[in-house]
């Protein structure tokens, strides 16, 4: 018959579904052969093929009908609770059914034939001549508690979720159909109502499964589309090498965790990924490439400005040559980085050439300083010794104050922090002659003057109207022309003022 054992679960869920310490079709090796009559076990055996659990095998001593010590009951669970199923597929509990009374469904006569009791009645199942009676009901009861343990294993395994529902479905239809031939006693009909709800809710268990299996597909494709869509971003756009290279690197690591894709579309997603990647690869490797001719042609440019500035660093014409450094050092910067080790040389190369100019440079200015210094003493005496003052004697500052710039341009430059503090007071004095002479000449103005005589001639002619209109007896016209006589000697008067003033 078909294997009941097919989807055997592993050790932990034997261990949990009651698989009793007995070995079905147990015999009395030293005892007489049965004899007449089917043999014992004869038939299809349920508990054929490997034991449940891989437990071991049942020791001597144990009562008839009664489980050893520590062994599960036959169909339950010793204090295991089987796992939760989906709250949409039926729950198939496994029975816990108590110790087999095998004398309540069957019974051995004392010549050996064995019967079993069922629904449909009663049936011949075998014979037992190996010892009495008694003994032959315990032997057939225990192969019927071998063969509650396979159901209860098979309800275990549908309810706990963790087997192949169809081929837990394949093993409880084998276990049913070989009831009626089954040489056991025990409540049959128990087992195949128990067999029948396994075989029932099987294909619910089956719906489940798959349901669960396709939305773990679905996930998991997804995650991948997800990776290769960002793959594909990093390829086409990313221009940040060291990190979107780690960041594929990173995808590839994750890729290879994903499992339960289906294999057509795993192909085309691993292949949107791989050409990701071989463009990313490929456009990184373009722009290498032209980074190295970039850093050629800038290593060639700074070999002919180290050239050039070697030629200008003898050069004495100070402000010309430092001028055209700074044009070098501008073009320098221009001509990008060569490859950081002739870079570094080159550089080197260029300051060497910068540090001869200005060295010699400096050098001339520390002697010019030293120059400029004395040049600052002798302007310093020379305005300690200067007095001018304008407002005694015009003419003689004027003349003092020529006299001054002559010497002062002869005793030539200053000291660059010296020489605001310097001319600030030349500037001084010759404000001050300047000032005197502007006033002198204002004074003298003969326009100025004649602006003041023409204002006075105006207050005259307002002054003639007003006497004829009085006159004349217009009183609103003598008023008026005063006014405005009034008006031109005010403006005369500040005109005349403004001469005395100068």
């Amino acid at each position: 018959m078909t294997d009941p054992n097919a989807g055997t679960p592993t050790a932990p869920e034997a261990a949990s579904t009651d698989a009793p310490d007995r070995t079905p079709g147990a015999s009395n090796p030293d005892g007489p052969k049965p004899s007449g009559g089917p043999k014992p076990g004869g038939g299809p055996k349920p508990g054929g093929g490997p034991k449940p659990g891989g437990g071991p095998k049942p020791g001597a001593g144990t009562k008839p009908g009664v489980p050893g010590p520590g062994s599960p009951r036959p169909g339950g669970s010793a204090g295991a609770k089987p796992h939760p199923t989906a709250s949409h597929v039926p729950t198939v509990v496994p029975t816990v059914a108590p110790a087999s009374d095998p004398s309540k469904f069957g019974r051995v006569d004392d010549d050996g034939t064995a019967w079993v009791k069922t629904a449909d009645g009663e049936r011949q199942i075998g014979s037992w001549q190996a010892g009495d009676a008694a003994e032959g009901l315990a032997h057939f009861g225990r192969r019927y508690d071998d063969l509650a343990t396979e159901v209860g294993l098979l309800e275990a395994r549908l309810t706990s979720g963790t087997g192949d529902a169809k081929k837990t479905k394949a093993a409880a239809s084998a276990l049913l159909a070989s009831l009626p031939t089954a040489a056991v006693i025990g409540d049959l009909d128990l087992l195949a109502r128990r067999l029948d709800a396994v075989v029932e809710h099987s294909d619910a268990a089956a719906a489940v499964a798959k349901h669960e299996k396709e939305l773990e597909r679905a996930e998991h494709t997804a995650r991948k589309e997800a990776l290769a869509a960002e793959a594909e971003q990093i390829g086409s756009e990313s221009t940040q090498w060291k990190q979107a290279g780690d960041r594929l690197r990173e995808i590839l690591d994750e890729w290879k965790t994903i499992r339960g894709v289906d294999r057509k579309i795993d192909d085309a997603l691993w292949k949107r990924y791989s050409k990701a990647r071989e463009n990313f690869n490929r456009r990184r490797g373009a722009h290498f490439a032209d980074l190295d001719r970039e850093r050629g042609a800038a290593k060639t440019r700074k070999e002919e400005l180290v050239e050039r500035a070697k030629a200008l660093s003898s050069s004495t014409d100070w402000g010309p040559t430092a001028a055209a450094f700074r044009d070098l050092l501008v073009e320098w910067k221009a001509s990008g980085r060569a490859p950081r080790d002739a870079d570094d040389a080159l550089w080197k190369n260029f300051k060497a050439a910068q540090d001869v100019f200005f060295s010699a440079r400096n050098a001339a200015a520390s002697e010019r300083d030293a120059e400029f210094e004395a040049n600052a003493e002798a302007k310093e005496a020379l305005l300690a010794k200067t007095h001018i003052d304008p407002s005694k004697d015009l003419d003689a500052a004027r003349s003092a104050l020529r006299d001054l710039q002559d010497k002062w341009d002869a005793i030539g430059k200053v000291p660059r922090e010296k020489m605001q503090d310097l001319e600030g007071k030349l500037r001084a004095i010759e404000k001050s002659v300047h000032d005197a002479v502007e006033s002198q000449w204002r004074r003298s103005d003969p326009e100025a003057v004649a602006r003041a005589a023409q204002f006075r001639e105006r207050v005259a002619q307002f002054e003639d109207q007003a006497a004829k209109a009085t006159a004349a007896g217009k009183t609103k016209d003598a008023e008026r022309a005063l006014a405005q006589a009034q008006q031109w000697r005010e403006w005369a008067d500040a005109a005349e003022s403004a001469v005395d003033e100068l």
